[in-house]
């Protein structure tokens, strides 16, 4: 009887491992949703694996590479969601893209900012291997 846990343990136990279940699922399927239909670039960064606090930023950047190459995106939509989460008191115009679309402009992308190289490098690889 080395190993029993206690009541209070296991319970502590199996909450820890089905909060890991909820985060692996919940990625999963945003990864999934990006490979079906155009998604925001904001929403392809945390599928690809960015931050949240450096997904607005590169994309950000890689609409302004959109621009430069003069891509336009898949289709418009429009919302109340923000990327910090949470319901924003207006409707928003925002732009989806295929994930080909997105390895072209991540290609494209040249940041000097050593995060946004390491986001690039993220979306760089989910973009392409999807696409």
């Amino acid at each position: 009887m080395t190993n029993a846990l206690t009541r209070r343990e296991h319970r502590a136990s199996r909450r820890a491992l089905r909060a890991t279940l909820r985060r692996r699922t919940a990625g999963t399927r945003l990864a999934a949703s990006c490979r079906r239909r155009p998604r925001s670039l904001a929403t392809v960064a945390i599928a690809a694996g960015v931050a949240k606090t450096t997904a607005a930023g590169i994309a950000n950047g890689l609409r302004t590479v959109a621009k430069r190459l003069s891509l336009a995106p898949a289709q418009t939509a429009r919302t109340r969601r923000t990327v910090a989460g949470g319901r924003a008191h207006q409707t928003r115009t925002v732009t989806h893209w295929t994930l080909a679309q997105v390895a072209r402009l991540a290609a494209a992308y040249k940041p000097r900012k050593p995060e946004y190289v390491a986001a690039t490098a993220l979306i760089a690889a989910f973009a392409g291997g999807a696409a």
